[in-house]
């Protein structure tokens, strides 16, 4: 039996809560990890569906908000649940061998972001897949703009979506682990 693909898309517990109390307040949400622009490459969070996906974006993944710390989901969750991850093609291209870890620390963003008044911004971490994980990946099918508006989604994956925090999926050379 093949192992089951990783994540390409993470997030700490901080994040998690961040984005629950985004949603109570704004309802569904999306990420897209920006290329550049005004927050350099922050991740941005928006109302679902007011930032337009392109036909070449990539999905990276779905954050489901009911989870927690070390938790897989055993149902599907309701749209409003759920937190779209995408990132443009030309950036997956040079991201697709790295694992985004999204994380939330202090100080304010001074993008369109919603989080920018709350005074904590997004922060994108990464690691870098291990050649057995991007082995596993090769064989996954990539999602894009076209093919989500088609109706394809994810595969459920058996790996924990919440991490406690950021160092414990981007271990640090030298640091122990919890």
């Amino acid at each position: 039996m093949p192992a089951p693909a990783p994540r390409r898309a993470r997030a700490t517990a901080a994040a998690m809560d961040l984005l629950r109390r985004l949603r109570d307040t704004h309802g569904p949400l999306m990420l897209h990890q920006s290329g550049g622009c005004c927050d350099g490459s922050a991740p941005m969070c928006y109302p679902a569906g007011e930032f337009i996906i392109g036909d070449r974006d990539v999905l990276l993944g779905l954050l489901d908000l009911r989870l927690r710390t070390g938790e897989s989901a055993n149902s599907t969750p309701g749209p409003e649940e759920v937190v779209q991850v995408w990132i443009s093609g030309p950036q997956f291209a040079a991201w697709q061998h790295t694992q985004l870890v999204l994380d939330m620390v202090p100080g304010r963003g001074s993008g369109f972001s919603l989080e920018s008044p709350e005074g904590f911004r997004f922060l994108s971490r990464g690691r870098v897949f291990d050649p057995a994980e991007l082995d596993v990946l090769n064989t996954v099918a990539i999602i894009t703009g076209a093919d989500f508006e088609r109706g394809e989604r994810p595969a459920p994956s058996a790996e924990p979506q919440v991490v406690a925090d950021a160092a414990d999926a981007c271990p640090i050379p030298g640091r122990e682990m919890r």
